[in-house]
């Protein structure tokens, strides 16, 4: 995909500067980092990056697209190295500066998309970080080494994000990753009335993810849901995403036409270079990760992006308010 927006070197500087200068960690106070980002970047804030968070947010409320690029983002300069046992770890152990984390902040802020994140994930935190963990190679998870299945994230969690923003930290340009996407709109235009009445009923189950059973045990399949939701949005998991029980014999038929569909789709595939942020939404299309070509396993286990979930606007947000865990607002249960 061709970026949406490059930010000029200098404003680039300019902005790393500001955020630089913030030393509230978002991992320790996430409210106070995000007060701690708008009073830094207050007067700072490139007017041709405003202008094209701007033209983001009218683009998603026309229904133009909802999957954008900006390229020479402001990262860390200073990045530790992190190991593949505990990551995390590593993370609040090394990483001194929180440029990345505060740009998503700003980005989130200019487009008015609250963040959100799961309690019962990686200790709650607002970012989140894809890397490879050794005990997931070879499962179904971000935090795997492999390939991705088409899917959106926390497909079986009642609270989903609208948005993903993924940033590059490190991609080492030798091996080579692509993010691919496939719209919602695309797999509906391919199938036939009877078939996109079914797969908008409440037929179908998906099962927990491997790192949140891994952090709640209780958790198994999701409830009944349907894939297709609302105007634009679907909820499925690949190879995962099956039937119920007790939904009838056709719900399965309209399922592998569904699987025939996404593969004959269009697909938009972006390599995320360091620097670049990849927006996109999560309910209104699926998303898989794609290993074009690897040259050195180790290096390409080492590529880090930089995550944040986000809601669509403050009132979807508010809607979930009787979900807040601890009061923190954005930070959701199971």
């Amino acid at each position: 995909m061709q970026p949406f927006h490059v930010i000029g070197d200098r404003e680039r500087d300019e902005l790393y500067g500001a955020l630089e200068a913030v030393d509230t960690s978002p991992y320790a106070d996430y409210r106070a980092f995000s007060t701690a980002v708008r009073r830094a970047a207050d007067g700072r804030v490139p007017a041709s990056l405003a202008e094209a968070a701007e033209r983001i947010r009218e683009e998603r409320e026309r229904g133009v697209s909802d999957t954008h690029v900006l390229r020479n983002c402001p990262v860390d300069k200073d990045l530790p190295e992190l190991g593949h046992d505990d990551p995390q770890a590593d993370k609040y152990a090394r990483k001194r500066t929180f440029v990345g984390e505060g740009f998503l902040e700003l980005m989130a802020q200019l487009t008015r998309t609250p963040l959100m994140s799961y309690a019962t994930r990686f200790r709650g935190d607002f970012f989140t970080d894809v890397y490879s963990i050794s005990r997931y190679h070879g499962q179904q998870t971000g935090y795997s080494d492999g390939e991705l299945v088409y899917h959106n994230d926390r497909t079986a969690h009642p609270v989903r994000a609208d948005y993903i923003s993924l940033l590059g930290m490190r991609c080492p340009v030798q091996e080579y990753t692509c993010t691919s996407l496939v719209e919602a709109r695309t797999l509906r235009a391919a199938l036939p009335a009877d078939t996109l009445r079914l797969l908008g009923e409440r037929h179908f189950v998906t099962p927990f993810d491997v790192v949140s059973r891994d952090n709640n045990r209780d958790l198994g399949l999701s409830e009944k849901h349907a894939v297709f939701q609302g105007d634009y949005g679907i909820r499925y998991l690949d190879t995962h995403t099956t039937v119920a029980p007790d939904a009838p014999g056709a719900a399965k038929d309209a399922l592998i036409e569904l699987k025939n569909a996404l593969t004959r789709a269009e697909k938009k595939r972006h390599r995320i270079l360091e620097g670049d942020l990849l927006v996109f939404a999560n309910q209104n299309g699926l998303h898989s990760r794609e290993l074009i070509e690897v040259n050195d396993p180790e290096r390409s286990r080492s590529r880090w992006l930089l995550k944040t979930y986000a809601f669509r606007d403050r009132a979807t947000a508010d809607g979930f308010a009787d979900r807040w865990v601890d009061g923190v607002a954005g930070r959701v249960g199971d």
